[in-house]
């Protein structure tokens, strides 16, 4: 099972999104401790989350993705309140087609139950190695560029020779899901650390760490299907998250601008299961 603020960075939703939810029952925690008042969140539950999030999307009411998942997904409940919202996007003129391309889409999605990539998991360590990093807070996951521009632009002024394996990643540090004022560290391997830190820009060692790791090929928009599959094989295999996850970007778009070439290995840090819950 998982802490509120790791359930909440796998779904990629708020705490405070989560505690309403669980308040109008939309989505109750799986296991709440009696004696701490923790909540504890099932992989199960991603798929449900997923799916809110989704209808949330194409605009429907909590009242009424409370309804559709209260009937158990009924065909006929979904197309009746999609059909609803088709004629109310037929008002909003310039929105129409973001919002019909999302029904369709969401419509899909429903009626296969979240049907999953084949996307293959398998525990790995990442070695101790020195780095060169900068950590900040940046506007959005989609700024992150910001923070490569200022690496690159300290380092290479300096001649820094890189690893054999570069390792170029990029952490994601918050506790729980934000969707602004994110806070983000982008690092790559170097052969050693013997360089000035100035600028916001640090060398340092990077302690060795197992993860959980997945090969995604193609757009960042799988990582909602990847933590799914994550949190189920976490279940299964008796870990526990141990860390920020993070990304390593073997192709990007800093070398790669089509999309469906780049090679992400997204790392979950990991540690076997507590069962003192």
């Amino acid at each position: 099972m998982f802490q509120i603020g790791e359930f909440s960075k796998l779904a990629n939703v708020s705490i405070r999104s989560l505690r309403h939810y669980d308040k109008i029952g939309l989505l109750i925690p799986e296991k709440i401790n009696a004696e701490t008042n923790y909540r504890y969140y099932s992989a199960k539950q991603l798929q449900t989350i997923n799916k809110i999030q989704k209808l949330k999307e194409i605009g429907l009411s909590l009242s009424v993705i409370n309804e559709i998942l209260t009937s158990g997904s009924d065909a006929k409940t979904i197309q009746s309140h999609f059909a609803i919202r088709e004629l109310e996007l037929q008002e909003e003129l310039e929105t129409i087609k973001q919002q019909s391309l999302l029904l369709e889409s969401s419509l899909a999605v429903l009626k296969e139950d979240s049907a999953k990539w084949n996307y293959h998991i398998i525990k790995k360590e990442i070695p101790e190695r020195f780095v060169a990093s900068i950590r900040d807070t940046i506007p959005a996951f989609a700024s992150e560029g910001l923070l490569w521009e200022r690496l690159y632009a300290e380092i290479i002024p300096q001649q820094v020779h890189f690893a054999k394996e570069p390792y170029s990643m990029a952490i994601f540090h918050d506790e729980a899901y934000r969707e602004a004022d994110v806070d983000v560290e982008v690092q790559v391997a170097i052969k050693t650390a013997d360089y000035e830190s100035r600028n916001g820009i640090f060398f340092k060692e990077a302690s060795a760490v197992t993860v959980a790791s997945v090969i995604i090929n193609g757009s960042y928009e799988q990582i909602t299907a990847v933590t799914e599959t994550v949190a189920i094989w976490l279940e299964n295999h008796n870990y526990q998250l141990s860390g920020p996850m993070f990304n390593i970007y073997h192709v990007s778009i800093a070398t790669e601008p089509n999309q469906e070439n780049w090679v992400t290995e997204a790392c979950f840090p990991i540690k076997e299961e507590n069962h003192e819950i």
